[in-house]
């Protein structure tokens, strides 16, 4: 896939600079933002009004194995509209972070952040209309080292 490079800048997560993305592949990002697991019990609104908010991926040693590329939010700007029994919630370490996937498909939908329990991260590829293969490389934030137990 072309890349435009005017879509999306690639930066270090650790720079001042935030990158906002209005549109990925040929899906503008609406101010409202359906999102949504592989079978569909599971439907988040996500209030982007800027776009989507400095896309990467984290190293932890849980974020790592599922790879998904996360952007994050304030708590208040994610909804789960419908499915909130449809999920379950896995949590490690210190049990602050709450990582959420759909019961039915397994998708990792979002969750609540261990370095901001104040916001959410959210699964990029789970955005209506997005295909996060359309990023291409994205920054890559140190999770640090984390036990499992």
């Amino acid at each position: 896939m072309t890349q435009n490079p005017q879509q999306f800048v690639v930066t270090d997560i650790n720079d001042q600079r935030s990158v906002r993305l209005k549109k990925i592949g040929n899906t503008a990002i609406r101010m409202q933002h359906r999102a949504s697991c592989h079978c569909g019990a599971v439907i988040l609104e996500i209030h982007l009004p800027d776009g989507v908010p400095d896309p990467h991926r984290c190293d932890c040693s849980f974020c790592k194995r599922k790879g998904a590329i996360v952007a994050a939010v304030a708590w208040a700007d994610l909804k789960v509209i419908r499915g909130k029994s449809a999920l379950s919630r896995y949590q490690f370490g210190k049990h602050v972070a709450e990582h959420y996937f759909c019961k039915n498909c397994g998708t990792y939908t979002h969750h609540r952040r261990s370095t901001n329990p104040e916001e959410f991260g959210f699964n990029i590829g789970c955005l209506e209309g997005v295909n996060p293969y359309d990023l291409g490389d994205v920054p890559i934030a140190d999770g640090g080292v984390w036990n499992s137990l």
